[in-house]
């Protein structure tokens, strides 16, 4: 993965009276958020998911080259979801995380990976953080 310590890395929403917030990163990204079940986009919980989606792959990739698999390893697909709680506090209760990888590869192989990704992944490491609120200018 990228060396964060060269990249900043943050998000900041801004959000009128009306209308959905508008999200950019630190580094001058920029998306729309929606909510609409038909709406096509992302809404926050899509993001969550995306980025764990995102850092798996990277990290299953990492992984195979630490573990010596990088001629095995052709590429995957990484399909992640998550399960809604019914009751409050509104918060995922699971989350599933799919793995489908490319091109010949022994199961043990890819299991190996699947694991050593979920312990480098920063997403799927920092999905048990809390996260600490403050009031005023960022």
């Amino acid at each position: 993965m990228a060396d964060l310590r060269s990249r900043s890395i943050g998000a900041k929403a801004s959000l009128g009276r009306t209308g959905y917030p508008s999200i950019r990163s630190a580094t001058g990204g920029e998306l729309q958020i929606v909510t609409g079940p038909a709406q096509a986009g992302f809404n926050p919980l899509d993001l969550l998911l995306a980025s764990l989606a995102a850092c798996m792959s990277m990290s299953a990739r990492i992984a195979a080259r630490e573990l010596g698999f990088s001629d095995a390893f052709v590429g995957l697909e990484v399909d992640v979801s998550g399960e809604k709680s019914t009751d409050e506090p509104s918060r995922f209760v699971s989350f599933t995380v799919r793995m489908t990888f490319q091109g010949e590869m022994p199961s043990e192989q890819q299991w190996m990976i699947a694991r050593r990704a979920e312990e480098i992944c920063t997403v799927s490491n920092s999905l048990a953080v809390h996260p600490r609120l403050l009031l005023g200018p960022a």
